[in-house]
């Protein structure tokens, strides 16, 4: 048994920036992280964070307004403009850390323009900002006195005593271990795994949504899954991100004709939001059976430049015999990011008392429908250090008033065995078909039957085993609420209810363990 202030699983950028901030506090920190502290999906972001910094041509109110627009309709404005208004500071707090963001001709921190922005407002340090942030962070969390980090530890369960979160169970090394804490931060990241094709690494199984629900916390939004237009599209290759910023810089896509195609769906061509590019490649993929559109970045710069630029994009990509500098890049939608997730306020407080999320497996609502390119580590730094001050404000913690004590009689050990779904690979590749880009109502039936069908066997709990649980879940919920969505708004695109539906459908989608309930977008989702 072991007690800490605060918990945190995950060890992203949301994870742990939240664990130094209350670790600065004064409180006593454990991260429990299921690989190494580096291993996350923030590692794998490449194009960088959202924030408006050039006053003179941009401004927190023209970011809320592109938030706003990308998220079709279903944005919680509330959370939305509070990330608009903190990104900068919290851009500055990084650069005070030693994040080494890319810094322009006159000294200022250089700005690159993505899709579906207004404005060059997205901060980055090369093509890789992710793993710039995540290294930074680690290395002082490992470094703190007050954070203890425990490495390769999935989180089987969270303990719940009298309606309160007070810590989880951990299985470390093949042990279990009873993490008692004051309050306790899910920051596990996305869900891409439950797909064919995802920019995802292999930890990404949606494994904090399972651990909420089962404890009593909400889910929201979960049927709006981001897939990313450019991703690397070789066969024997994994889905490798091609940064948006690629055409945010002036990269194009092409068809085998060589003819630009997204033009003729919208207005902003390669720049439109991503799920308009993404199904613009999809339809050009089904109008001539191949697996790849090109993306060109000659028109960027020179080769050698191109390369300078997106130094590893250039590496990855030459690994497997393309060089982006003179040659086209075969290119197709892969999944990338989940606007859904566990439902929290601007706090970072879900449904059940003493448990926060934070970063890409929570849902403030910001994202809406689509997310804005750059916003979700703009999230995750927001949310975290707000998280944190609600944390080390809370009357309930710990070490100070003892209200999580801990003992063998708080929680029922987890089995030792639990149910575990078989043919993982095949469940992504179902998911893929019928539950990606574009949904048809058939098809969903047809997937949520399957589903409910899938082949499970009891096994010994494992990280693998608790993963394949986790995917099932998480299939399991998109599936269902891509179904009870008769609309098309955003990344869900129904090809049987085609047209966005304000009449009926602004509302979001909330589960919990016992059902599903449609909550009107203008109500109060913020405390």
């Amino acid at each position: 048994m072991m007690r800490s202030d605060v918990l945190v699983v995950g060890s992203g950028a949301a994870g742990l920036l939240l664990a130094l901030h209350c670790a600065e506090q004064g409180l006593a920190v454990t991260i429990a992280t299921k690989g190494t502290i580096e291993e996350s999906n923030t590692a794998w972001a490449q194009g960088g964070v959202a924030a408006s910094l050039d006053l003179e041509e941009d401004s927190a109110a023209a970011h809320l307004a592109d938030t706003l627009a990308a998220g079709a309709g279903l944005c919680n404005e509330a959370a939305a403009a509070l990330v608009a208004a903190e990104a900068p500071q919290r851009i500055e707090e990084l650069r005070g850390m030693g994040v080494a963001f890319n810094i322009a001709v006159g000294g200022a921190l250089a700005l690159t323009r993505e899709a579906a922005h207004s404005h060059a407002r997205t901060v980055f340090s090369g093509d890789a900002t992710g793993r710039a942030i995540s290294t930074t962070l680690a290395q002082k969390a490992l470094h703190h006195p007050n954070v203890r980090v425990i490495e390769r530890s999935s989180a089987v369960s969270l303990i719940v005593r009298e309606g309160r979160c007070c810590g989880a169970w951990l299985l470390a090394d093949e042990e279990m271990l009873a993490q008692f804490a004051g309050a306790t931060a899910l920051a596990t990241g996305g869900i891409g795994q439950a797909y064919a094709r995802t920019t995802n690494p292999a930890g990404a199984t949606g494994d904090g949504l399972l651990l909420a629900l089962d404890a009593g916390a909400a889910l929201a939004d979960v049927e709006f899954v981001q897939f990313h237009p450019t991703a690397l599209a070789i066969e024997g290759a994994p889905a490798l991100l091609v940064s948006e910023a690629a055409r945010g810089e002036g990269g194009i896509l092409v068809n085998d004709a060589g003819e630009r195609f997204c033009f003729a769906v919208d207005p902003r061509g390669e720049l439109a939001p991503r799920d308009v590019v993404a199904r613009a490649i999809f339809h050009e993929l089904a109008r001539k059976p191949q697996d790849h559109v090109w993306l060109d970045l000659r028109p960027v710069a020179a080769p050698s430049n191109v390369r300078r630029r997106f130094p590893n994009i250039a590496a990855a990509c030459a690994r497997f015999g393309v060089d982006i500098g003179s040659e086209l890049i075969p290119v197709a939608p892969a999944a990338h990011y989940h606007m859904g997730g566990i439902a929290t306020d601007l706090h970072g407080r879900t449904s059940l008392s003493g448990l926060y999320a934070v970063g890409e497996c929570a849902c403030t609502g910001l994202h809406g429908a689509n997310r804005l390119a750059g916003n979700s580590l703009a999230e995750c730094l927001v949310m975290a250090g707000r998280a944190a001050d609600d944390i080390a404000a809370a009357p309930h913690l710990e070490g100070r008033s003892g209200a999580a004590n801990g003992g063998a009689g708080t929680h029922a050990k987890p089995p030792a065995r639990i149910d575990a779904m078989s043919e993982v690979d095949r469940l992504r590749a179902c998911m893929w078909q019928g539950v990606s880009v574009e949904r048809d109502g058939p098809s969903l039936i047809s997937l949520a039957r399957q589903l409910d069908e899938w082949p499970r066997a009891t096994q010994p709990v494992s990280r693998s085993v608790l993963e394949s649980a986790a995917l099932l879940n998480v299939a399991r919920y998109i599936t269902d609420a891509a179904l009870i969505r008769e609309e098309s708004r955003g990344a869900h695109f129904r090809v049987d209810f085609p047209q966005r539906d304000d009449q009926h459908w602004r509302a979001r989608v909330v589960w919990t363990s016992s059902g599903h309930a449609m909550e009107p977008i203008n109500a109060t989702v913020a405390r």
